[in-house]
């Protein structure tokens, strides 16, 4: 037997990984019940197939990588410049600034969210409960100490920073919202931003579902003045652009952002250095594709599609007398279940009763306990039968 240390902060983990539950629930259901298709509106993954503009740009790229003169061996470090000036175009038509060497090109927001754990000492970490349940993994297994965040009905899902003591700390803030939906308005953003500030704090943004928010709302943390002093900002085209399976995304850390004098952007550049070895030239050029203007509607299209189904789970949710909370800025639907019951005994019975398949709330913290997640991402056919379902009670 081996007698070298283990990682305790593995052992804080729970046993099982929300989402690995339920699709072992799934297949165990699946095997019990074989003539009954169960309608999967629990993980968040996307159906959609990738836009033609983004298929047509990887299959050039193949054809490049198919000839000497066109061929490609490990992309650079922080990601091919055309990627890393297209995110940089993309903020732009915002009205944020982003430097393209402020760019990261990554395989993943959730990878991302994890590594630059290792750019921090011993600060504490708070997370919003309920919150997607990886950031606390990461913190745990890390070492760190997580301290939750109250979210519920009573706060609009959204905590505050008086939640916060007055020192430096990790601080994730995630908009639109995952599992809730809730997003933070300019105050709310502006809030975190001055906290973070007054007290040498460093916001960790995820913005995986910002090309789900509805205009108006915040999509980058940079939009607040003075972000680019205290905020790290992650980004995907997982949701948008339909990259679960492809895998791609970008960390932004502005120039501006130091700790103990030293650069955070220049630390992260020397930290995948020695860990990383950048994402495939294929997929960087299908990522390009998806940020041009074409690439740009066929995303809109998939964001609407998804957007709808959303809108048709909550509709019969709500005719039969449930609490939905607020997230037309989501993918997402999270809603009480009625009496505030146990979620992971909800999940059980609206599988046995209906076939259909979502998440529960306890999966993403002691908060989530009494509500329940499902996700839009199903096919439009999917989601009909799972709105029906629901509605006949069969």
């Amino acid at each position: 037997m081996a007698k070298v240390k283990l990682n305790d902060g593995l052992r804080r983990l729970r046993e099982d990984y929300v989402f690995s539950e339920v699709a072992a629930k799934i297949a165990a259901f699946e095997e019990t019940h074989p003539g009954r298709r169960v309608i999967r509106l629990g993980i968040g993954d996307v159906t959609l197939p990738l836009g033609q503009s983004v298929v047509s740009a990887m299959r050039v790229a193949v054809d490049e990588m198919s000839r000497r003169s066109g061929f490609r061996g490990y992309a650079p470090e922080g990601g091919y410049d055309f990627l890393r000036r297209a995110v940089s175009d993309a903020y732009a038509a915002r009205g944020v600034a982003v430097a393209p060497e402020e760019v990261f090109v990554s395989d993943g927001s959730k990878s991302d969210q994890g590594n630059v754990l290792e750019l921090f000492g011993d600060a504490p970490a708070y997370l919003p409960d309920p919150v997607y349940p990886a950031y606390r993994d990461a913190n745990l297994i890390a070492g760190r100490e997580v301290r939750p965040l109250y979210a519920g009905r009573e706060n609009g899902f959204l905590p505050a920073p008086d939640q916060c003591a007055a020192e430096p700390a990790l601080i994730y803030v995630c908009s639109p919202n995952n599992p809730t939906g809730a997003v933070c308005d300019r105050a709310a953003l502006t809030a975190w931003v001055e906290h973070a500030l007054h007290t040498g704090s460093v916001i960790l943004f995820d913005a995986a579902y910002e090309a789900f928010a509805s205009p108006g709302v915040p999509r980058s943390v940079f939009e607040i003045p003075g972000a680019r002093g205290c905020a790290i900002e992650f980004s995907s085209l997982s949701k948008s652009a339909g990259f679960t399976g492809t895998r791609c995304a970008w960390t932004v850390i502005p120039r501006e952002l130091e700790c103990a004098g030293t650069s955070l952007g220049a630390l992260w550049r020397r930290r995948r250095a020695a860990k990383f070895n950048g994402v495939a030239y294929v997929v960087q050029r299908g990522a390009e594709a998806a940020l041009s203007p074409r690439g740009r509607e066929e995303c809109r299209e998939r964001i609407a599609y998804y957007k709808e189904n959303r809108a048709l789970l909550a509709r019969v949710l709500s005719e039969k007398g449930v609490y939905v909370a607020p997230g037309e800025d989501s993918p997402y639907l999270w809603f009480e279940i009625p009496g505030r019951g146990d979620s992971r005994e909800y999940f059980d019975s609206l599988l046995s009763r209906y076939g259909v398949a979502g998440t529960p709330g306890a999966g993403f913290g002691k908060n989530g306990e009494g509500y329940f997640r499902l996700s839009a991402f199903a096919s439009r056919e999917d989601v009909l039968e799972g709105a029906r379902r629901i509605r006949e009670g069969r």
